[in-house]
């Protein structure tokens, strides 16, 4: 027999007061919570139980608690960014966990395969100008579990990776090749090279499709089957162009993939 609605509501029901129960210790969820409840098998007979499998989808939350400026206002007319371009400022005290995703900047290699191009990723805070290095090296270098300690870039003001509010954060980054530096782009240059995204937000045309062979495979695990930012609710994630100028916009190098960062913030 098909497994009556009853039935469907009242392991809902069960599912939702375990997710209640286990968050109740904790921050409270957002309003706009969704999620999706898959019955397996969709038929079952009296007395047996379908296996319930439930995934939830945690819209973002971060702009309650930072506020982020394009580099290039959207709205340059109305000046409805407003702000320092560029920046994401923390509206309270709160820690900040940068990671460095991955690196696409390469070379073709005697015509039968490429070599990455080391990168290098740099943060100011509370500075327009004084940026400093988070990271050199090349993709088969990276860790995308490791946090960057904040404290041993910046000082002891920002132990545990606490950035006070009110404290703009910048990230910049730029190659090396053949012993000399490419163009070094910032996020607060007004070029367009640096954008800041958050879960949701659908990438610029620039960066290849979900199922693009030209798409990283490092950024596959951070965007969703349409497309879109696939990150957590408290995530910014930071794209980079480092080969290209953002006049050239129109070139199939300029994807935003050379180097990707994501910050994770966090009240404690």
């Amino acid at each position: 027999m098909k497994t009556s609605q009853m039935t469907v509501l009242r392991a809902i029901a069960a599912a939702m007061g375990t997710l209640a129960s286990h968050h109740a210790r904790a921050e409270p969820l957002p309003a706009d919570l969704t999620g999706s409840l898959v019955a397996n098998p969709a038929m079952v007979q009296a007395g047996q139980s379908p296996k319930l499998i439930w995934s939830i989808s945690y819209p973002s939350v971060v702009k309650q608690y930072v506020k982020i400026t394009p580099s290039v206002p959207t709205d340059p007319g109305g000046g409805g960014d407003g702000g320092q371009p560029g920046t994401i400022i923390p509206l309270q005290n709160l820690y900040a966990d940068v990671r460095i995703i991955g690196q696409g900047v390469t070379v073709t290699s005697n015509n039968s395969g490429y070599t990455f191009v080391p990168t290098q990723a740099t943060m100011s805070i509370n500075s327009t100008t004084d940026f400093r290095e988070i990271f050199y090296g090349t993709n088969p270098q990276i860790n995308p579990g490791a946090v960057i300690n904040i404290k041993n870039v910046f000082g002891t003001t920002y132990t545990n990776n606490l950035i006070q509010s009110g404290k703009a954060i910048r990230f910049g980054g730029r190659y090396k090749y053949n012993n000399a530096w490419g163009t070094y782009y910032k996020s607060n240059d007004g070029t367009d090279n640096v954008r800041f995204l958050v879960s949701g937000d659908r990438p610029p045309s620039n960066v290849p499709q979900y199922n693009a062979p030209s798409l990283e495979s490092f950024l596959r695990p951070y965007l969703d089957a349409t497309g879109k930012v696939k990150i957590g609710p408290m995530d910014v994630i930071v794209f980079m162009e480092l080969t290209h100028s953002s006049s050239q916009k129109s070139d199939p190098g300029y994807d935003l993939q050379d180097l990707v960062l994501l910050v994770t913030f966090r009240k404690n």
